[in-house]
């Protein structure tokens, strides 16, 4: 198991004690070089203009220098630009581990029985949206992979077994907030108030699609949910949201952004320079890491030798946590915690969820070639995140198997209306392949529109009849 066992392949803690990997405190005393060494070109016997050299001076500066000719000689401390730090005669390297892996919070265990009463605590309409939107995402998954496989559509990537990370992270955050996917979110847009049909729409690339047909099918995207449109790049969209969050604190908006991404995220260079980038600009933004073991065949133990990715937010002075991805009421908690930093603190947050990806990473790939199927059934069975939390609702009195039938058919009879709908429903016009890029086309533009029209009308036969020309 790539994901909750060491390379010794003993288990990860799930501790039901939430608690964040603190960063460091680090004070800003900034020094300045040696009093010989101010005007650097006088030691050549040239002396610069007071303008030019003034400008590196600061009355902070001067005072900050003072206070280091106020230290003794044999001070243990050594005030180096940016920070403090104490010496020490012990040659000792940091590990390059720690001697027990960070704990994995959880509220639930496998049962659903709750392990702590110390929780984030949610009502009953709350628990009943989530879970109703866990079903609906899963029954979604299932008859739009079947569609895919019937050559209906021509791509889809599903969300099994990360159900409880779409939906409950999705709960825990406000609609100011602006979400920035990878592309195994939709859960977080259908929280949002995305209809069925407009998935389908999507899938089908028809005139209704938000994206005109131009997107492969699952990049969703809607101005309206402030869902950013999912790109294929993996962990471009990271330094997108700590701009975007930098500049709603700029506005001073009671709002952040939550960026979504995979282990396989957090192997690329966008991944640390998004953390440094959100750290020294105090931006609020909150890292999700659905950490699933896998970067499509990859797994985690090819990837890194750090303890996942938690570990990483410290390194950059990030506040961190480890939750367990498979339980929806740790990830609720972990969420809205971390939004109350991000917002009131202008802090960013790294959530590293565990979880399994008990699908194939698309309906391009075959997991069972990198990985055995058998430990895929087990995850399916034994750690389902909406199994789990179904048992919840259940012992509180708010569900039952008479709810549980009802909803999972009005549920699949809503998809599959949608598909017929969505499939019957005329593509976008050509026109839309040249639009929305410039205010005024320029001359070439033009030209190839007009080059095409005129192949589609010199070919039909080569081209779909329901594409209005």
């Amino acid at each position: 198991m790539a994901l909750f066992f060491s390379k010794s392949r003993k288990l990860v803690c799930l501790k039901p004690k939430m608690g964040f990997l603190g960063s460091h405190s680090v004070h800003h005393n900034h020094t300045l070089i040696s009093p010989n060494l101010r005007h650097p070109l006088r030691i050549l016997g040239f002396y610069p203009p007071q303008f030019a050299f003034r400008r590196f001076e600061s009355t902070k500066a001067e005072t900050q220098l003072n206070n280091m000719h106020s230290i003794d000689n044999n001070s243990q401390v050594l005030n180096f630009p940016g920070f403090k730090v104490k010496f020490t005669s012990h040659l000792n390297f940091i590990p390059e581990t720690r001697e027990e892996r960070v704990h994995c919070y959880r509220v639930l265990d496998d049962d659903g029985y709750p392990m702590t009463s110390n929780f984030v605590q949610i009502d009953k309409e709350v628990a009943l949206k989530m879970y109703t939107d866990m079903v609906t995402l899963q029954t979604m998954d299932t008859i739009f992979y079947e569609a895919q496989r019937q050559g209906r559509i021509s791509f889809y990537v599903t969300t099994l077994g990360e159900e409880a990370i779409n939906i409950a992270s999705a709960a825990a955050l406000r609609m100011d907030d602006f979400i920035f996917p990878q592309y195994r979110e939709p859960g977080v847009l259908l929280w949002r108030g995305f209809t069925i049909q407009e998935f389908a729409n999507q899938l089908f690339g028809n005139k209704d699609d938000y994206g005109k047909g131009r997107q492969m099918p699952i990049h969703y995207g809607s101005n309206r949910h402030n869902y950013i449109t999912v790109a294929s790049t993996v962990a471009t969209q990271l330094p997108h949201a700590v701009g975007a969050a930098y500049a709603l604190k700029m506005d001073a908006k009671d709002a952040c952004t939550i960026v979504y991404f995979g282990d396989g995220g957090s192997s690329t260079g966008d991944f640390h320079a998004a953390l440094n980038f959100a750290a020294v600009l105090d931006a609020p933004v909150i890292y999700f890491c659905r950490n699933n073991g896998f970067a499509i065949s990859t797994p985690v133990s090819d990837q890194f030798r750090s303890d996942g990715v938690v570990t990483r937010g410290e390194a950059y002075g990030i506040r961190s946590i480890r939750v367990d991805g498979n339980d929806a009421l740790a990830v609720f908690a972990a969420v809205h915690e971390a939004r109350k930093m991000a917002i009131n603190e202008h802090k960013p947050v790294l959530i590293e969820a565990l979880t399994y990806r008990a699908g194939h990473h698309s309906t391009s790939d075959d997991s069972t070639k990198y990985r055995p199927a058998n430990e895929i059934e087990w995850w399916r069975r034994e750690r389902d995140p909406v199994t789990r939390f179904r048992k919840w609702i259940e012992r509180e009195g708010w569900w039952s198997a008479q709810a549980e039938s009802e909803l999972r058919n009005n549920i699949r009879k809503q998809v599959l209306e949608a598909i017929q709908v969505a499939e019957k429903t005329e593509k976008p016009p050509i026109k839309h392949v040249f639009t929305d890029v410039y205010d005024v086309p320029p001359a070439n533009l033009q030209e190839q529109e007009t080059f095409t029209r005129e192949t589609i009308r010199r070919h039909p036969q080569d081209y779909p009849t329901d594409v209005p020309i």
